[in-house]
């Protein structure tokens, strides 16, 4: 059965406090309706349920999220998967700065742009692995400070011949790896980052992501997957 909560004029506290006594009765599936900008939606909930939300949730959507599904029908704000451990966020639309901020494992797919910074210090431990897909654009310090992880960003947004306009890609980068739809010169991309071709592990990488973007967001994979993508990785290793 599904549980709906009307958001409109519920403070973050309120609406959060609704959902989490939901999850706590054992309810599997929440729709929020009328959100707009209530902050930590999905956070702190101790078991996994599918939280659909219609309008635009506020910062650190699924934060520390361990398993929950997030389905945005809108647009996302800042720190979209702040810490996250499991799970996975859908947005239907754009999201801000600082996306999948530290995550630890999970999945965040978003179907348009991004703004700054998305997938800054991303990292994986043992077989936890996270993965962020972008279909859009993303600003400047894109995949800043990565340790870990597999961030793709799509591009599907530009023109034929027009290239990514970020900046400072992977400055700091210090493990995990960046895929990018085309090519990217050298002075956009922080000094820790290598340029290499694609090997057929990394193939199977982005046939797998890819096909699970296209699939959320009635896309054809294959048409995505003709064009030649590049492989961005992190020169020094830290510790």
């Amino acid at each position: 059965s599904i549980a709906r909560i009307d958001a409109n004029g519920l403070s973050h506290r309120r609406l959060n406090a609704q959902v989490k006594e939901l999850v706590a009765n054992g309810t599997r599936k929440i729709e929020l309706r009328s959100v707009y900008g209530q902050r930590y939606i999905g956070t702190d909930l101790n078991r996994p349920v599918e939280i659909e939300i219609f309008g635009v949730p506020g910062n650190d959507l699924g934060a520390f999220m361990d398993g929950s599904k997030i389905i945005v029908r809108g647009n996302a704000q800042d720190g979209c998967g702040n810490t996250m451990n499991d799970g996975e966020i859908i947005v239907h639309g754009h999201a801000g700065d600082i996306i999948g901020l530290s995550a630890r494992g999970g999945k965040i797919f978003v179907r348009d742009g991004v703004g700054y910074r998305a997938g800054i210090h991303m990292k994986e431990y043992r077989d936890k692995k996270p993965v962020l897909v972008i279909g859009g654009s993303a600003q400047d310090f894109l995949g800043e400070y990565m340790a870990g992880g597999i961030l793709i960003l799509l591009g599907l947004n530009l023109a034929k011949g027009e290239h990514l306009k970020a900046n400072f890609i992977g400055t700091g980068m210090h493990g995990g790896v960046i895929y990018l739809k085309g090519s990217v010169k050298d002075y956009q991309l922080g000094r820790e980052v290598g340029v290499t071709e694609l090997e057929e592990k990394d193939h199977q990488i982005l046939r797998e992501f890819v096909g699970e973007f296209a699939s959320h967001f009635d896309y054809d994979a294959e048409e995505i997957l003709k064009y030649k993508f590049t492989k961005l990785f992190p020169r020094w290793l830290r510790p």
